[in-house]
């Protein structure tokens, strides 16, 4: 992710129960942390990147975004050997944390002690969601990472929803997951089981990332929530990094390649995401953020060279299709 993610991000996005709008994942929930009207600041009208960026429609937006986020994750892989994976971890949210607190300029005071508990909260989640994520991605393939991961949001989803369908859209979801990594019919124990827990231990922080992002948007105003969070993650992120990988985080190569990872995994994705947010019901944006397990799928090809098995290709549409078919019967009116 890396979800949103990234966050690990990644980024299904769950309308809960009395929480406003639909949240973003690894790359910055964006339709939680002040909204779908949420702005950084620079990018009102129509001048400069974002004007431009704007200027395109809200689905290749989304799709962008996604695009972004994936092979940004395969770059992070390609990084885990000089810097391991808790490292590239620390990296990219350092990273983004230092963009994110000077672009957005967040206020400290004026908050009560829930304000800083919740933020606290959402940062942690992100630093669980992050860390969990690379772990995994140093184990198992990215399209088959993803796609554990995306079962955090569905359960959430289902949860929220109460519906019989829900459930039914969890059974085939199981489906997808039991038939993954089958290599000559092994299914899901032919994947490092290291990798598939803390894929799946990502996608549960996920889910408590969507919960709480919902949360911090509606107590700090813009993105000042999620630049103040991304700093927590950071910091709880960074002694782990430091204690895997040492100096080698100070090489410049692997310096610029964090911080390129920071941009397409949270700086661009959140930027094009509030972006396709103020013109995209939030049922669609989350429809289309269920293609991600297919868009990691593809990175992990062109990047990386992780071809998938047919085995594979059908467990990961199984699981978009329930992700899909969830959002569909939670966003009908009961």
């Amino acid at each position: 992710m890396t979800h949103s993610a990234p966050a690990a991000e990644p980024a299904a996005p769950v309308s809960l129960p009395d929480s406003g709008t639909g949240v973003g994942g690894p790359a910055g929930a964006a339709g939680a942390v002040g909204g779908p009207g949420t702005e950084l600041p620079g990018t009102r009208g129509g001048g400069g990147v974002a004007g431009r960026l704007g200027s395109l429609g809200p689905v290749a937006l989304v799709i962008a975004a996604g695009i972004s986020v994936q092979f940004g994750a395969a770059v992070a892989v390609t990084l885990m050997p000089r810097a391991g994976a808790a490292g590239v971890v620390s990296l990219r949210l350092l990273a983004a944390a230092v963009v994110l607190l000077l672009v957005c300029r967040p206020k400290v005071r004026g908050y009560g002690r829930s304000d800083w508990t919740t933020v606290i909260a959402f940062g942690l989640a992100m630093a669980g969601m992050n860390g969990l994520f690379y772990q995994a991605v140093d184990r198992i393939p990215l399209g088959p990472a993803v796609t554990l991961e995306v079962l955090g949001p569905l359960a959430l989803s289902v949860v929220a929803s109460r519906r019989l369908a829900s459930l039914l859209w969890a059974g085939l979801a199981l489906c997808g997951v039991a038939l993954l990594g089958g290599v000559g019919g092994a299914g899901f124990g032919s994947l490092d089981p290291v990798g598939a827990a803390c894929a799946l231990g990502a996608g549960a922080m996920w889910a408590a990332y969507i919960v709480f992002s919902a949360r911090t948007g509606r107590r700090f105003p813009q993105a000042d929530g999620l630049a103040l969070a991304m700093a927590v993650a950071a910091v709880v992120s960074l002694p782990l990094g430091i204690a895997e990988s040492g100096t080698a985080l100070l090489v410049p190569s692997t310096l610029l390649l964090g911080l390129g990872v920071a941009l397409l995994s949270s700086v661009l994705p959140y930027t094009l995401e509030l972006l396709a947010l103020r013109r995209l019901p939030a049922p669609t944006f989350a429809v289309l953020m269920s293609l991600e397990p297919a868009i990691a799928a593809l990175a992990g090809l062109l990047v990386l060279s992780q071809a998938l098995s047919p085995t594979d290709a059908v467990a990961i549409a199984l699981v978009i299709a329930a992700s899909i078919g969830a959002i569909r019967s939670q966003s009908r009116p009961r």
